[in-house]
């Protein structure tokens, strides 16, 4: 007996991965990018534990980071781009990665309600929705996927999300996905090589002199 053909319902889009992979005209009219956190901008893991202060035992949440997305993050901020972070689970790991990058906006959300969040803060910055990106990689994120100019999901993403994404990016989330996104949105754009070239241009001015003050770089 023959194999059933699947239903179309069942069959994922294609993964893509010749560059360009934005369409320009889409890539220039995007003002605003929302990143999700758990499974985006980390792998997804969550390490929980606890220490002792004061005599009481306090809990702690600790979660891995790229650093290249945090630089992929930087480029897109000096090209002018808003950048914004939401996310389903409260942790003070977040807030203190989010004061690292600099983003435009923060929202913690432990009901999820990230449209409701991502619409209010597009308005505030008078962006419309077709204007938004948004990279996410779960359910969680597909109310926003599905109403953003530019869905973006993550490599590693569930076949749900993946479904309601324009764009599908090679790298798992945590690992370089959102660097992944930023190359390829500022490439379709036609601003990497001088996003990049400013950049080492900004690291190739002399030293600092011990006693004058550093603002941190690391991303």
């Amino acid at each position: 007996m023959a194999p059933a053909t699947p239903a179309p319902a069942d069959v994922l889009p294609p993964l893509v991965v010749d560059a360009p992979r934005i369409e320009p005209a889409l890539a220039r009219r995007i003002r605003l990018i929302g990143l999700d956190v758990d499974g985006v901008l980390t792998d997804g893991g969550v390490y929980l534990g606890s220490a002792t202060s004061g005599g009481a035992d306090v809990p702690f949440e600790l979660k891995r980071y790229d650093i290249q997305d945090g630089l992929g993050i930087q480029l897109l901020r000096d090209c002018g781009l808003k950048v914004v972070i939401i996310t389903g689970r409260v942790s003070d790991s977040v807030v203190q990665r989010a004061r690292e990058l600099r983003v435009d906006a923060l929202v913690q959300d432990p009901e999820a309600r990230k449209l409701t969040a991502l619409t209010t803060i597009a308005r505030d910055f008078g962006v419309t929705l077709d204007e938004v990106a948004f990279v996410g990689d779960d359910l969680p994120d597909l109310a926003v996927l599905r109403r953003v100019g530019l869905p973006v999901v993550v490599g590693n993403a569930v076949a749900e999300v993946r479904r309601a994404a324009q764009l599908q990016l090679r790298a798992h989330g945590g690992h370089g996905a959102v660097r992944e996104f930023a190359e390829a949105l500022l490439s379709a754009r036609g601003e990497w090589m001088d996003a990049v070239e400013r950049y080492v241009a900004s690291r190739s001015v002399p030293a600092a002199t011990p006693d004058a003050p550093r603002e941190d770089t690391h991303v």
